[in-house]
C-alpha cells in the first residue's frame, strides 16, 4: 500500500511540475530583442538603397571622367 501511495504521489508531483513548466502567460510580452529586430529590418532596406545609390553615383562619376578625358 505504501508503494502505491508513493507512486501516486510521485506521479501527481511530476504532472503538476510539468504543467507549471509549460504554462504560458495569456499575452506574451515582446522581448526587447524582437523590437530591435523590427527596427533593424527597415534599416537594412535603407542601407541597401544607400549602397545602390552610391554605386550609381560612382558609375556616373566614372562616365563623366571618361567624357572629360575624351574631350581633351
Amino acid at each position: 500500500m505504501k508503494k502505491v501511495l508513493a507512486l501516486m504521489f510521485a506521479l501527481a508531483l511530476s504532472v503538476s511540475m510539468s504543467s507549471f513548466a509549460f504554462a504560458q502567460a495569456d499575452k506574451p510580452m515582446d522581448k526587447p530583442a524582437d523590437k530591435k529586430e523590427e527596427k533593424a529590418k527597415p534599416t537594412k532596406e535603407k542601407k541597401a538603397k544607400t549602397e545602390k545609390k552610391a554605386k550609381t553615383e560612382k558609375k556616373e562619376k566614372k562616365d563623366e571622367m571618361k567624357k572629360d578625358n575624351m574631350a581633351k
